[in-house]
């Protein structure tokens, strides 16, 4: 039995798929199933159910705590030999929040450390959640509170809420009368821009998307042109359209008969003890400043949580 074995096993559980397991280890389909059934030898049971989809017997279910308990073991390994070298930071954030949260503390960090090496991943929650569970990033940045079911004993270090805009083209908005309704927003921008900046979307944000005649879902960078080109209307991220409002490109509007709208993001670590490392918790701190100016505080409890670790 061998760690590739049981990080294997684990992946099919997750993708259920040996398919989409084999292409996110990075390895052939043949590879994986070798692994298995190596496993299954070792172990002298059969661990899956093959079939259309990809199912755990009762001897797999049985066995995969034990196989995960010796990867977390092994990991937490690994991480302890990293913070020997005291060379290297890896943390993760939501996309939507690298540039406002990272990239200012990045060069005020790099500054004061200018031989370690930092990672910065990007990637949606449950991607974030992911790499947290497994140990590759010490801190993450993600939407709170965290109902990813993979890893439920994250610690917030910072809680911070951001504003969630409505916004339209300017010649939208000029032909908005002051108190408009969302119907009549809908008369001149039928698209509306859907946006996952939530784990579980609002109901604000779902009626606006069965309301409309269409809409269409992009990514952050391709909605911002289409909203400034007048051809659909989103709820934004504060921080991701704050520039285009202030220079005119983009003007937030409040319907009357729609709730404002807001996200909550926390900065966490699975142990408080990742802050005993003095380069993590001077890098956590410099970003937490940057929250100050992108949002409203809900929670600090970086000092405390140091002062405990």
């Amino acid at each position: 039995m061998d760690l590739d074995q049981l990080r294997t096993f684990d992946r099919i559980v997750r993708e259920q798929s040996f398919t989409r397991a084999a292409a996110y280890l990075n390895i052939t389909q043949a590879t994986a199933s070798m692994r298995i059934r190596a496993l299954e030898g070792l172990l002298g049971v059969t661990l899956f159910q093959r079939g259309r989809t990809v199912t755990l017997t009762d001897q797999g279910m049985t066995f995969l705590p034990f196989a995960r308990r010796i990867i977390g073991t092994a990991q937490e390994g690994r991480e302890a030999l990293r913070r020997v070298e005291r060379g290297r930071i890896a943390i993760a954030s939501l996309r939507s929040l690298v540039t406002p949260l990272v990239t200012e503390p990045l060069l005020r960090f790099q500054e004061k450390y200018p031989g370690v090496d930092v990672v910065v991943n990007e990637g949606r929650q449950a991607q974030i959640a992911a790499m947290l569970h497994e140990r590759d990033v010490e801190m993450g940045i993600l939407c709170w509170p965290n109902i990813d079911p993979l890893v439920v004993d994250l610690v917030p270090l910072l809680i911070m809420r951001e504003r969630v805009p409505l916004v339209v083209a300017p010649e939208i908005a000029a032909r908005l009368s002051s108190q408009p309704t969302i119907e009549e927003v809908l008369a001149l921008v039928p698209r509306v821009i859907s946006l996952r900046w939530w784990q579980a979307e609002p109901e604000t944000a779902a009626a606006l998307v069965r309301m409309a005649q269409t809409s269409v879902e992009l990514p952050t960078g391709p909605a911002r042109r289409l909203a400034i080109k007048g051809q659909g209307l989103g709820f934004f991220v504060n921080s991701a359209v704050a520039e285009d409002i202030k220079a005119g490109r983009l003007v937030e509007i409040a319907p009357a008969n729609f709730e404002p709208l807001h996200r909550d993001t926390a900065m966490v670590v699975r142990s408080t003890a990742a802050l005993e490392r003095d380069m993590l918790a001077d890098f956590v701190r410099e970003i937490a400043l940057e929250c100050e100016s992108v949002g409203v505080i809900l929670d600090n409890r970086l000092e405390a949580l140091r002062g405990a670790a």
